[in-house]
């Protein structure tokens, strides 16, 4: 069974060929359960996005801020596991045949055997791996894996990558490209800033893959200023706030994503 690359490349490309950015969710598997993370990924596609990341919840999540760590913690103490993210994964992707990636630390990975996580990934209909710790130059096993089993593998840069740096690191990827928009950890930020814009220009100038923007959107507005140059707008702590402030109410939470997709959907519209 090989995963569903292509079908990432096509979505992105779709969007693309609409003279709009994609909108790329990310949401944590097991959050708020098990059961819960898949309605809410479901929710979110039912509202606009065209791909979605799951978070495989980790104790020391490195990228991550206050919100998403909260929502890893609550995760974690359900028990989530591995086999948990694999079955949010097929799930989210058999019920709407949307790209689904998950986005996940080396160690997990490492511990559970790179070449068992990228078959049940791929059997699971996954799209591929953002991989945020994971040194390039450290890469070659999991990617022959990855590419073995038809995944994607998503690297992420940073304002502070060089140039030089910047070409390595596309040149390893598939998929698209994460383009960090600022320093810091993940979280909404009043305004995305002028880094990102000049982070994308320097990507593409390496690479013809796709290059998508995370860290910082958390609105339409904010959605609409990064889809006027980038391909894709990545949002994720905004989604997770949404449930969080639902304080367990299960179809608050559920109504609450579905919305904020719509509305980050039509941001991304680049409408003038």
């Amino acid at each position: 069974m090989t995963g569903n690359t292509q079908l990432l490349s096509d979505t992105l490309a779709e969007a693309k060929a609409e003279n709009r950015a994609a909108l790329i969710a990310y949401l944590p598997a097991g959050f708020p359960t098990v059961d819960g993370g898949i309605a809410a990924i479901k929710a979110v596609f039912d509202g606009g996005a065209d791909i979605v990341e799951v978070g495989l919840p980790h104790s020391d999540p490195v990228l991550d801020g206050p919100v998403i760590q909260t929502a890893d913690d609550i995760a974690l103490r359900g028990g989530v596991k591995i086999a948990d993210v694999m079955r949010t994964v097929r799930e989210a992707h058999e019920a709407t045949g949307k790209p689904v990636l998950v986005m996940t630390y080396w160690n997990p990975i490492d511990r559970y055997g790179v070449e068992r996580f990228t078959e049940e990934l791929a059997a699971a209909g996954g799209a591929g791996c953002i991989l945020p710790d994971l040194p390039v130059q450290e890469s070659a096993l999991w990617r022959e894996h990855a590419d073995k089993h038809g995944l994607a593998t998503v690297f992420v840069v940073a304002p502070s990558s060089k140039d030089e740096r910047l070409a390595t690191i596309t040149a390893a990827g598939s998929g698209f490209v994460y383009a960090a928009s600022l320093m810091g950890v993940t979280g909404t930020r009043e305004s995305v800033g002028a880094q990102a814009s000049d982070l994308v220009r320097r990507t593409r100038a390496t690479s013809g893959l796709p290059v998508c923007v995370g860290l910082g959107v958390s609105n339409a507005r904010q959605a609409k200023e990064v889809a006027a140059f980038a391909d894709g707008v990545i949002v994720g702590s905004a989604f997770v706030q949404r449930i969080l402030d639902a304080d367990g109410d299960e179809r608050a939470g559920l109504d609450a994503v579905r919305e904020l997709a719509a509305e980050l959907a039509e941001g991304v519209r680049r409408t003038p």
